[in-house]
């Protein structure tokens, strides 16, 4: 009985184990990315924008955005269709301080001017242009 008991808690605590911290990102900071989304990934631990931006060369540049988990996006509103490959967004975000490109999502503005947060949905102003992609 003891045996499976203990199996059982440290079954449970290793996913715990897995989990990473926010210490790779630049929190006092945040940059501003113009593109394209590849792909958007609703899955756990933490959902990802994959979103191809040009670079100042020309050159499209793959950022990979970390996000939270989809239960925590439902709850603020979001539905896994909102953003879609294809859509020109403008994604803010915490920079990674290696320099590499990839963030931690503060928010996105889809191409209908509706911006979406860690936190809700918020609806675009009235008369908002959509965001073009650069």
């Amino acid at each position: 009985m003891i045996a499976t008991v203990c199996t059982l808690g440290l079954w449970l605590a290793s996913p715990a184990s897995a989990h990473h911290s926010m210490a790779g990102f630049d929190r006092k900071n945040t940059i501003t990315l113009n593109g394209t989304v590849k792909e958007f990934s609703w899955q756990n631990p933490h959902c990802y924008i994959e979103v191809a931006v040009p670079g100042k060369d020309g050159q499209l540049v793959n950022w990979n955005v970390e996000m939270t988990a989809p239960g925590y996006l439902v709850r603020a509103g979001w539905k896994k269709t909102m953003i879609k490959p294809g859509d020109k967004v403008t994604i803010v975000g915490n920079p990674l301080l290696s320099g590499e490109p990839g963030a931690l999502f503060v928010s996105v503005t889809l191409p209908d001017g509706q911006v979406l947060t860690p936190r809700g949905v918020q609806a675009a102003p009235a008369g908002t242009p959509a965001p073009q992609a650069k």
